[in-house]
């Protein structure tokens, strides 16, 4: 699945998506001070192996907010991403220990079940988040940052 972002100038920024069968809907990407939140998808779901947001859509979801809502491993990685999310807003990482704990509460208090994962995935999408903030502020307005993730069966 390729997936472009495009930086606006307003409030929003923009998602376009090519899934192996075709585009989907362009998605709005609310501004939100640090990278946008489905770039935060992408570097969850490039790390773990269970399908979220992106990969619901790539599979014909139509990318609405309430993409993915009814599934509960899609609510699982939706919890991962907020966990990376909140740390890209306060500024810096938790001890892997205190995030492990953190999202598995944040799981059940939700109904959902926490995805197994360990210090190293955890350091892997740190990474990409590294790379992908040090990317996308160096892309002006208008122009655009070219991903690509994977197919993951659904």
């Amino acid at each position: 699945m390729k997936l472009t972002f495009i930086k606006g100038s307003g409030k929003y920024d923009r998602l376009d998506i090519v899934a192996s069968d075709g585009p989907r809907a362009p998605i709005d990407c609310p501004k939100q001070g640090i990278i946008p939140h489905d770039m935060v998808h992408f570097a969850v779901e490039a790390e773990v192996t269970t399908p979220g947001f992106l990969s619901l859509v790539a599979a014909g979801s139509d990318g609405g907010f309430r993409t993915g809502i009814d599934n509960r491993m899609a609510q699982s990685v939706e919890r991962l991403v907020e966990m990376f999310q909140g740390e890209g807003w306060s500024g810096g990482p938790m001890p892997d220990a205190d995030f492990i704990a953190l999202y598995r509460v944040t799981c059940e208090e939700r109904g959902d079940t926490p995805l197994p994962i360990t210090g190293e995935t955890i350091a892997a999408i740190r990474t990409r988040i590294a790379d992908l903030t040090a990317r996308w502020a160096a892309v002006p307005v208008g122009g655009q940052l070219l991903l690509e993730l994977p197919d993951h069966p659904q």
